[in-house]
């Protein structure tokens, strides 16, 4: 599977979209520059799906992909943390050489 999403994060996504009341739209995933290690991810809604965008679906939540961010997080799990001390979507990049000690941005 080129991008999994676990059960934690779908939940998150589901209670995040009906609060918006965007039940029916897909979470966009982007990989931009920024953040010590020179990448991050940014995460909302998609307005829009364009054609060459991928589309996954795990757990009932759609996410999707434009060609470029594929590239970087390929092969990742989305997955959803929460603790006493911070919460929050993480990505577990197995192509991310470099991560910073907070865990928001990264590079490869």
């Amino acid at each position: 599977m080129l991008l999994a999403i676990s059960e934690n994060a779908a939940n998150k996504v589901k209670q995040i979209a009906a609060k918006s009341g965007k039940e029916s739209a897909a979470l966009r995933i982007q990989v931009v520059g920024g953040g010590c290690s020179g990448l991050s991810y940014q995460f909302g809604f998609a307005d829009a799906i364009a054609p060459t965008d991928k589309t996954f679906e795990e757990h009932g939540v759609k996410v999707v992909v434009d060609p470029r961010t594929l590239l970087y997080i390929a092969g990742s799990e989305l997955d959803y943390e929460q603790s006493l001390a911070k919460s929050g979507f993480k990505v577990k990049n197995p192509n991310a050489t470099v991560s910073c000690s907070c865990g928001e941005s990264f590079s490869v």
